[in-house]
């Protein structure tokens, strides 16, 4: 089954640090994964699955077109960056993990990189509250919300990352 993306290179590009020079092929997994893992479990399954085949089939529409182009597309944005970030430099080749570096410009270190992933994480996380609380406030738009069942996701309505406790 093809996956449908919720958001495409020029959402991502507009709206966030990436450069336009940057290949699609290195960050468009990420977008994948931001969306299976991240946005999933705020739509939950069935909310979730009912975006995708409305994609594929061209007629996304109505509450569920804006819910997608005001809350979730935005979310998506963010985690997808905070999910790219740490990867951003790296290659796997035939001869191994290669970072890049440039002569004109300077690598940042890992303190750096990292900043960059909280602050992702920071906007991913208030687009994703904003994003749970619409649905929560208007879940009679959106049946497909709260059907979830057996193994379906249901959505994540605690949407502060704490870090890890130990």
């Amino acid at each position: 089954m093809a996956t449908a993306l919720f958001i495409n290179r020029t959402d991502l590009v507009k709206n966030s640090i990436l450069d336009g020079n940057v290949d699609t092929d290195k960050f468009i997994q990420f977008i994948k994964i931001a969306q299976q893992i991240d946005i999933q479990n705020l739509l939950g399954t069935d909310l979730y699955n009912k975006i995708s085949a409305d994609i594929i089939a061209g007629n996304l529409a109505g509450n569920y077109l804006s819910l997608v182009n005001t809350y979730v597309q935005p979310t998506l944005i963010w985690f997808a960056q905070m999910n790219y970030i740490p990867f951003a430099a790296y290659q796997i080749k035939n001869g191994g993990v290669f970072k890049h570096s440039s002569e004109t410009a300077q690598n940042v270190d890992k303190n750096e990189v990292d900043y960059l992933v909280a602050k992702a994480r920071e906007y991913a996380n208030y687009y994703s509250t904003r994003l749970v609380d619409y649905l929560s406030f208007h879940n009679d738009l959106f049946p497909e919300y709260t059907s979830n069942t057996d193994e379906d996701i249901s959505p994540d309505n605690d949407t502060t990352f704490k870090g890890w406790v130990l």
